[in-house]
């Protein structure tokens, strides 16, 4: 019934600038980004809420795969730059960069910030996690 409520409101209700900023990862399927390894759109009629944001997905199945366990598909972090983090700057990640290490999704700022992370994945995700505990 929510899923069905969820989609009539989001089909009622114009588009409007103030419900995109709502939006997790930009719109993008989070299931999605973490199974395939590629930037996934979601779909405006399958979405769901967690968090206080409008999570959207690909297809029906990855809603629900992500309604049961959010947290395990969800970016660490709370979506920001693992690498700006270790540096002690909170920056939003773009769901167009990312790395996945461990079967976790970690949003960075840019190709250049994948790169590092990849490279010395152990250190700076240490030194993020220091200062997101914080």
């Amino acid at each position: 019934m929510k899923p069905l409520l969820l989609s009539l409101f989001l089909l009622s209700v114009p588009a409007l600038p103030a419900l995109a900023e709502d939006w997790a990862i930009d719109g993008f399927d989070a299931v999605g980004l973490l199974e395939s390894g590629r930037p996934v759109p979601g779909r405006g009629d399958i979405a769901t809420i967690w968090k206080g944001k409008v999570w959207h997905f690909a297809t029906e199945e990855n809603r629900n795969r992500f309604e049961s366990d959010p947290r395990s598909f969800a970016p660490a972090f709370g979506g920001l730059c693992p690498v700006a983090l270790a540096q002690g700057r909170r920056v939003r990640g773009n769901p167009r960069h990312f790395v996945i290490i461990g079967n976790r999704l970690y949003l960075v700022g840019s190709d250049r910030s994948a790169q590092e992370l990849r490279r010395t994945p152990q250190d700076i995700l240490a030194r993020a996690r220091h200062i997101w505990d914080q």
